[in-house]
């Protein structure tokens, strides 16, 4: 654990810890979540795309969750969220960004075709995410299995 002055130092802080996975392993695989946790660490790693060079263009990315029912363009779609808070302002490959599909005609086989796409990557090198008030992780909320997969929660 890591206990900084504020939000903004660790935002930094973790920003730092993302780039420099990214530049020791520019192939690296990063899993990355949504909410307010994250913005300011997004920010840091837009700000040190743009001004010192960090290149993304070989990371590949893997979100954690979606809503059922949206697709991508949807403004409360967390591809949606990912594109304007991140992935539109970097040099990021969009066909090495995965975010669930919200619209999948058959969960299951999405899910395990998703966790599929993962092990084929090698795995996550970096997860980025944040922990609710409550405790939850994604839409894991406190109680759920630690051995849970990928999996529609309603």
């Amino acid at each position: 654990m890591i206990i900084t002055e504020d939000a903004a130092a660790g935002s930094l802080r973790a920003a730092r810890f993302v780039a420099d996975l990214v530049r020791r392993k520019p192939d690296c695989v990063l899993g990355l979540a949504t909410g307010g946790t994250p913005l300011g660490t997004y920010r840091e790693l837009i700000r040190m795309h743009r001004e010192e060079g960090l290149d993304f263009s070989r990371v590949t990315t893997f979100n954690l969750d979606e809503y059922v029912g949206l697709g991508p363009s949807h403004p409360q779609s967390y591809r949606h969220f990912m594109d304007e808070n991140l992935f539109r302002h970097i040099n990021v490959n969009p066909d090495r960004t995965f975010v669930p599909d919200g619209r999948a005609l058959d969960f299951d086989a999405f899910c395990e075709s998703y966790e599929q796409r993962i092990r084929d990557a090698g795995g996550i090198d970096l997860q980025v995410l944040g922990i609710g008030s409550d405790g939850h992780i994604a839409f894991n909320e406190p109680g759920s299995s630690l051995g849970s997969r990928t999996r529609l929660k309603t």
